[in-house]
């Protein structure tokens, strides 16, 4: 039986990642993948361009986002797939999410210049292709091209994440929201790479029941962030809780990504993949 090649978390530089649409799209098909998403960080701004892309290079596609969320005092990412771009709603929800990075942005740059990193803000902005969606990931880049770090991960270990200097935490939207925006646009709400996460697992129960109990319909099994312990450990999740199973690299660029578009492991066939109940939402041709 053949097993679809889908890839259904990426970025351009519509946010944070480093490639155009156009480039991501022909890096995906490239690669093997037939059934690919876009999912920039609460942004649709390169739906459009991503979808006839894909659709010029045979893939089928599916629209995706990453809505960002607080939940627990912790950032939670979940992904919406199949709904409909052009939903005002959803358009609204995620332009007052996006509202609140620019402030947090000069916060960070003012946490940096007191450990002696001065001009952080200023050096983000030249890897940001859209402003209202600077992130932590654009300061990270700065400070490895002025020499602060060897590498964008140790950016993170010692500048950007709680505690440390450069670090600000942004109000997101609720999950509530976030899934109500995406279920009412006709799509399905998925949480992304779960293991990411540093919740207990009492936490983590709370975050899966809450999610299924406001419409959440999937989570990620195969991810990029997602070691081989964790793949196993979401599939018996997925089975669980009665989740959808979905699949995505979570590329970003060429240099900083682990995991290449479409170079993920096939999903366990116990699983349901959640493109099977997205079938009448999909662009193009699959397989």
């Amino acid at each position: 039986m053949h097993l679809l090649n889908a890839d259904l978390h990426s970025h351009s530089n519509v946010s944070d990642g480093t490639l155009s649409p156009e480039d991501l799209a022909q890096r995906a098909q490239e690669r093997g993948v037939e059934l690919w998403a876009l999912t920039d960080h609460d942004e649709l701004g390169g739906q459009r361009r991503a979808r006839e892309a894909a659709l010029d290079l045979g893939m089928g596609y599916l629209t995706g986002v990453e809505i960002s969320v607080s939940f627990l005092h912790q950032t939670v990412h979940i992904v919406g797939l199949g709904f409909d771009a052009d939903d005002e709603a959803l358009q609204a929800g995620l332009a007052a999410t996006r509202g609140g990075r620019l402030q947090r942005a000069h916060e960070m740059a003012a946490g940096l210049a007191k450990v002696g990193i001065h001009g952080a803000f200023e050096g983000a902005l030249r890897y940001v292709g859209n402003p209202d969606l600077i992130s932590r990931t654009h300061f990270a880049r700065f400070l490895v091209e002025a020499g602060h770090c060897p590498d964008t991960h140790s950016v993170f270990r010692r500048y950007l994440t709680e505690g440390l200097p450069g670090y600000v935490p942004t109000r997101w939207a609720t999950l509530r929201d976030a899934v109500g925006w995406i279920t009412e646009a006709g799509g399905i709400a998925v949480i992304a790479h779960p293991g990411r996460y540093r919740f207990t697992p009492t936490e983590e129960y709370a975050l899966f029941t809450e999610f299924i109990g406001h419409g959440g319909r999937g989570v990620e099994v195969m991810t990029g962030s997602h070691s081989a312990a964790e793949h196993i450990r979401y599939a018996d999740t997925a089975i669980e809780f009665g989740l959808l199973a979905s699949r995505g690299s979570d590329f970003h660029s060429p240099t900083e990504s682990r995991t290449d578009l479409g170079a993920l492991p096939d999903l366990p066939g116990r699983l349901t993949p959640v493109w099977q109940a997205l079938a009448a939402r999909v662009h193009g041709n699959v397989g």
